[in-house]
């Protein structure tokens, strides 16, 4: 057969290429889910891009196609892409990469001449193995599989409210009213944020509520909720337990400070959640294996924890002065933080932020109690700490290269729509 079944022509091939690593940057991707709009559409190409000649003489040694089967998988694709990005609309107003990504397609759409209606790539199957069996035990059954320990991701909200993301980013919400945390096919989290009486524009955590959801053998659904002044040791229905199998129970709940805090343990999903009051504020930490938090579906589209906040709800916070003036509000507030978090992280940051927005000392603790959770939560030491300096330059190198991106990809499409 002739080579001239190559999935998609070259200068095809460049337009995607930039677009897929634009799309791939982690700021286009930091508040909305495009990314997996993009990893879909990569999956749905990949036999397409990649077949070669009959019995594997191809450069991925897979099934040659013809050029209608190419075109017809390629427009496929693309309406799929299309969907995708429409289910994201909501959660991705304002963002950069996405706004290219539907811009990218509809020229593509139109550059390969493909219908508007027509079939459509059937989405991945969801993550289904994270239980071996009836296995209600997550760490226990991964280790008898695959020999090893999960790999545990940490998120924690907390104060004005503050996020430190699963990705290890770290933003300040200006959200009011109920965001969820997380939302995946185990488990969802939802906060909710109010005005802090007294404070110029402070908020802060007033409720949570957590849902674990129905699975397998293993545990019915359960709810817990908790509101400022009030954090139970039990689950709703009173339980202090849920799902027993041969004499082990899938949640647990138990605290060390009755009325102000609780931690719950899921064996099932291998989740630990510690809720908290600290101050005149509720906080949430979180630490979860990866096959688990990533185990969602295209309309699980925002979750504070995996994405962090939207664009248009993030509040910058001034690094702090270092201001020498006895009587200044930023001076007294630093000093009070640094007494409390000698390391210059993230967390004295949020701290002086804080103190500085809601005028009450109390509000301190809510960092303090945040890192106490990181340490608890996270194994190697050396990323307990994020430093805002590094986080800082990270973010605008990350905003250089999505810009210059953007520019290259804007050019392309115009040579290519001229030849």
């Amino acid at each position: 057969m002739e080579l001239q079944h190559t999935a998609l022509p070259w200068k095809c091939c460049i337009q995607l290429g930039l677009l897929l690593v634009l799309l791939s940057l982690p700021e286009g991707t930091a508040s909305c889910r495009i990314l997996r709009c993009n990893s879909d559409f990569v999956a749905a190409t990949l036999d397409l891009s990649g077949g070669g000649a009959p019995g594997g003489g191809g450069p991925g040694g897979g099934v040659a196609f013809s050029r209608e089967a190419v075109s017809a998988g390629y427009c496929s694709a693309l309406r799929s892409y299309a969907m995708c990005t429409k289910r994201m609309a909501r959660a991705c107003r304002g963002d950069l990469a996405y706004h290219s990504a539907v811009q990218g397609i509809e020229d593509l759409l139109i550059q390969h001449r493909c219908p508007r209606a027509g079939p459509t790539v059937q989405p991945r199957p969801l993550p289904q193995g994270t239980l071996s069996g009836d296995a209600c035990h997550y760490e226990r059954s991964l280790f008898i599989r695959e020999g090893r320990t999960p790999e545990y991701l940490h998120c924690g909200v907390f104060g004005d409210p503050h996020v430190r993301t699963f990705n290890n980013d770290f933003q300040t919400c200006a959200v009011q009213g109920a965001w969820p945390l997380i939302d995946n096919e185990y488990l969802y989290i939802q906060a909710t944020s109010s005005p802090v009486r007294g404070g110029a524009h402070a908020t802060v955590l007033t409720k949570i509520t957590i849902i674990f959801k129905n699975w397998r053998q293993c545990v019915d659904q359960q709810l817990y909720q908790a509101e400022l002044d009030n954090v139970p040791a039990a689950f709703v229905d009173g339980s202090v337990t849920s799902g027993e199998r041969r004499g082990h129970h899938s949640l647990t709940v138990w605290t060390q400070s009755p009325g102000r805090h609780a931690e719950i343990r899921a064996a099932h999903i291998g989740t630990l959640l510690v809720v908290r009051q600290s101050g005149h504020s509720l906080g949430l930490s979180v630490r979860s294996p990866r096959s688990i938090v990533e185990a969602f579906g295209p309309e699980q589209d925002l979750q504070l924890c995996v994405w962090g906040c939207p664009a248009t709800q993030r509040v910058h916070i001034p690094a702090p002065t270092g201001s020498s003036s006895p009587s200044s509000i930023s001076a007294h507030a630093q000093a009070h933080c640094a007494a409390l978090l000698p390391v210059r992280d993230v967390y004295y940051q949020a701290c002086v932020f804080d103190l500085i927005t809601s005028g009450d000392l109390n509000s301190s603790v809510a960092a303090v109690s945040a890192l106490q959770d990181a340490r608890n939560m996270i194994s190697d030491m050396q990323r307990v700490h994020l430093l805002p300096s590094a986080a800082g330059k990270q973010h605008r190198a990350r905003l250089d290269l999505t810009l210059l991106l953007l520019l290259l990809l804007i050019g392309m499409l115009g040579t290519l729509n001229r030849t």
